[in-house]
């Protein structure tokens, strides 16, 4: 069955009623299981598999303004602009892809300029910098 971890970082399952497993490996949340369902079940036999990924909120990606797809995005090392721009679907048609910035929330709050357009519409990979945990992508609407 797929069981989600809630925001509390438990889940519930049949037989298991709340479990704590933010911060736990998948083969520790397996034998925690089995534990809980030896209980009910003679040698039960666990296998935990994580689907999906998301991460504390202070390692989200977030993309706000005229990207395609607005959205936050689980942090990946060495995840750069352009795995960015692709997960959110681009540009809108109203985007001003040269004067977007970056929000660092690493760095005290610090913005950095990026040249999207010139990365996604042009190819300019000198434009594609490498993302950083709790960054904000801001892209503004163009006036024109």
């Amino acid at each position: 069955m797929a069981v989600p971890v809630r925001p509390d970082g438990k889940i519930s399952a049949p037989l298991v009623d709340e479990l704590l497993v933010q911060g736990k490996n998948s083969k520790e949340v397996a034998r925690e299981v089995e534990k809980l369902l030896g209980k009910y079940v003679r040698d039960p036999v666990v296998t935990v598999m994580v689907t999906s990924f998301v991460g504390p909120y202070s390692e989200q990606i977030r993309v706000v303004g005229e990207a395609a797809r607005p959205q936050f995005l689980p942090y990946k090392q060495k995840m750069t602009l352009l795995d960015v721009m692709i997960a959110v679907g681009g540009l809108t048609d109203f985007a001003d892809g040269n004067g977007a910035t970056i929000l660092r929330t690493s760095d005290a709050g610090k913005q950095y300029s990026v040249r999207l357009k010139d990365l996604i519409k042009r190819g300019d990979v000198s434009a594609n910098v490498e993302m950083r945990p709790g960054d904000i992508l801001i892209i503004p609407q163009s006036f024109f």
